[in-house]
């Protein structure tokens, strides 16, 4: 076992990494010149399209910096199991929750960066999807970068070094990741206990992406609803026909957004209510004053000055969280899309390739056959630009995007 076994199908990141911890932990003793020059840091940069597992290489890169083992990254060491859990006193993970990560949260990174490890070698900074920093989040990062403290260690995460700022970029040692290939998914699933047929074409159409796949081979409403997804242009032979494919696929979305934000929602909510004793009822003396409680006070609810606000903020948050998860779904749905129609194209032309959607060859044939090259490509133009002004455009409503794209897709 080792902090690398959960990235699949990234021999040249590891070897990398490796290499830079062990010079890391070399260096344990000296100031961050001299661990430049030994191949390390302080400052990374990792980047990869989603499911090629960047935050995973970060995770498992800080916890192969704080382990006590030699090697570093033996992934059972106290030290690795705590970075790896998330429960590492000098690891602070900043994740945006809503569309954009904003300059007080950065603030509160940057404090943290300056104080100095408290049990491991490196105080750890790791933030994932960092093209989503607002542009006052990045400057406000960007000190920081110039001039971390000795033990300091940033790891940034996102798509590609155009979606960060170019002074934060340069600042950065950048680790490209790829997509793991289709048979190192299959290991992953088969490992895991999943049917070798089901593994196999479950890690094709998502493309490579791991925990795609995995959701798939899991989830049976996953996959109901990708079926869903790829039958909508059967359902465009008018336009009341798209308007109703555009609302399943937005309701569709959003179902799966509400069903993974439900329980987390629900323990933060209950959570704060603890802290500010919201529903807590009093049978004795209140605020350790030994007054006994007015009459009629017992079982009645406590509650302390400032919940409604605390439970406002926590509620503007959980639905700013709530959108960028629709819009995550939505996003997933429309690549299943274009790789849909990409496997029409491919037909249309005669191009010795493999589909991405294997099991829905036969309606792809038939589109195909009804189509030209030309109709095609201007329908695959048309999701990538609704995928553009959904990420683009904060404020636009999806469902209007969504049925501006089914419009599109049947005009063709």
């Amino acid at each position: 076992m080792s902090v690398w076994d959960a990235l699949v199908g990234q021999p040249a990141v590891v070897d990398t990494l490796t290499a830079a911890a062990q010079a890391a932990t070399q260096v344990a003793t000296g100031g961050p010149m001299v661990a430049a020059q030994a191949g390390m840091t302080q400052s990374w940069l990792f980047v990869g399209p989603a499911g090629s597992g960047r935050s995973v290489a970060a995770r498992a890169f800080a916890a192969a910096l704080e382990c006590e083992e030699t090697p570093p990254g033996c992934g059972e060491c106290a030290r690795c199991h705590t970075v790896l859990t998330g429960t590492a006193a000098d690891l602070r993970l900043v994740r945006p929750e809503g569309l954009s990560l904003g300059v007080r949260d950065v603030r509160g990174l940057v404090r943290d960066a300056s104080a100095a490890p408290s049990a491991g070698r490196w105080r750890i900074l790791l933030v994932e999807d960092a093209d989503r920093l607002t542009e006052q989040a990045a400057n406000a990062l960007l000190k920081a970068l110039e001039e971390p403290s000795d033990r300091t260690v940033f790891l940034l995460c996102a798509p590609s070094v155009d979606d960060v700022l170019p002074t934060v970029r340069s600042r950065c040692r950048v680790v490209n990741l790829r997509l793991p290939a289709p048979d190192d998914v299959v290991a992953v699933l088969t490992a895991d206990g999943v049917d070798p047929d089901l593994a196999r074409l479950v890690a094709v159409v998502a493309q490579g992406h791991v925990g795609r796949a995995r959701r798939l081979a899991t989830d049976e409403q996953a996959r109901r609803r990708r079926a869903e997804v790829l039958a909508i242009p059967t359902r465009l032979s008018g336009v009341g026909g798209c308007l109703a494919a555009a609302a399943s696929l937005v309701a569709a979305a959003t179902a799966d957004a509400d069903a993974a934000n439900a329980d987390r929602d629900e323990a933060e909510t209950d959570a704060l209510k603890s802290a500010y004793g919201v529903g807590a009822t009093s049978t004795g003396s209140l605020s350790g004053r030994g007054r006994a409680p007015k009459a009629g006070a017992k079982g009645r609810a406590l509650t302390v000055r400032g919940s409604a606000g605390a439970l406002k903020e926590l509620e503007k948050a959980q639905k700013s969280r709530g959108r960028r998860t629709v819009l995550d779904s939505l996003d997933r749905a429309l690549v299943d899309l274009a790789g849909w129609y990409r496997d029409v194209l491919m037909l249309q032309l005669g191009a010795p390739v493999e589909p991405v959607h294997p099991d829905q060859t036969a309606n792809a044939q038939r589109l195909a056959a009804a189509s030209t090259p030309e109709r095609t490509l201007r329908r695959i133009e048309a999701v990538v630009a609704c995928r553009e002004s959904l990420l683009a455009t904060p404020g636009l409503a999806p469902l209007v995007a969504v049925e501006a794209l089914t419009l599109a897709l049947r005009a063709g």
